[in-house]
């Protein structure tokens, strides 16, 4: 099989809103010829992913009627282990939520389309790490705490959506598979950004601000992250869907 002939067979991208998003945008913009997928920007953290898509199900209504819905969730995500660095493509084989009331963890796991998730890995080539993601309710900034947490779960990266996105769909009987570009590594702290995401899962400008100048060495180095992961990602959606072969960025 010509691997530079594939598309991943998918009718939604799901993709967190703001820079994520965008980046997704301008990468599909590029792609002509072809039916492309829907792109939807999603809110950030557990809860709020959770009403998006429940209301989402219960509104739509151009879902294929004889087929099982494929869906990719992309975005970025932090690295819980040395293994991963920036700019570095994972794919979810799996994914774990962090529980807060047990002493020791216990995970709670969902599991991603194992054929959808196959057909990513083939486009991608050794571009892309298969790993397991662990879902967190508050943004991960510690890069202590990234490596507590990735040995208790097992886990390689980290992100806010992945688990309940899973919970949701799989649940519908949807097809899901998951890839991200890692923006921050386990190396170095980066800000405590979480005040500045709001109960509906948007960033709040002013704490977001705020957060960011309190912390500007940590801050420096997470713009740099997202910038390069963006790039990556953007890439990436062009090498999904369409028939040419992107190059990676490296840097």
């Amino acid at each position: 099989m010509n691997l530079s002939q594939l598309t991943i067979p998918v009718t939604i991208i799901l993709v967190p809103q703001g820079a994520e998003y965008q980046a997704i945008c301008r990468g599909i913009k590029q792609i002509t010829g072809r039916p492309l997928p829907r792109i939807l920007s999603i809110p950030i953290g557990a809860e709020p992913v959770t009403q998006y898509l429940e209301t989402w199900l219960q509104t739509t209504t151009n879902l294929p009627q004889h087929s099982q819905p494929q869906v990719l969730l992309m975005g970025l995500c932090g690295s819980l282990s040395p293994n991963y660095s920036v700019g570095d493509i994972v794919v979810y084989n799996d994914c774990v939520a962090i529980q807060r009331n047990q002493d020791r963890p216990q995970a709670l796991v969902q599991q991603c389309c194992s054929q959808l998730t196959n057909l990513v890995q083939q486009q991608l080539g050794n571009k892309a790490n298969l790993v397991r993601g662990l879902s967190s309710d508050r943004i991960i900034w510690s890069s202590l705490e990234k490596r507590q947490l990735g040995q208790s779960y097992q886990a390689d990266v980290v992100d806010m959506e992945g688990f309940a996105t899973l919970s949701v769909l799989n649940a519908k009987g949807f097809a899901v598979a998951m890839v991200r570009v890692i923006s921050d590594d386990s190396y170095y702290n980066i800000p405590d950004l979480t005040p500045a995401i709001s109960a509906d899962g948007s960033l709040k400008p002013l704490p977001f601000a705020i957060g960011m100048v309190k912390q500007p060495i940590a801050a420096t180095r997470l713009i740099r992250g997202s910038l390069r992961g963006l790039k990556v990602l953007e890439e990436l959606s062009i090498r999904l869907f369409s028939n040419r072969q992107a190059s990676t960025t490296e840097a």
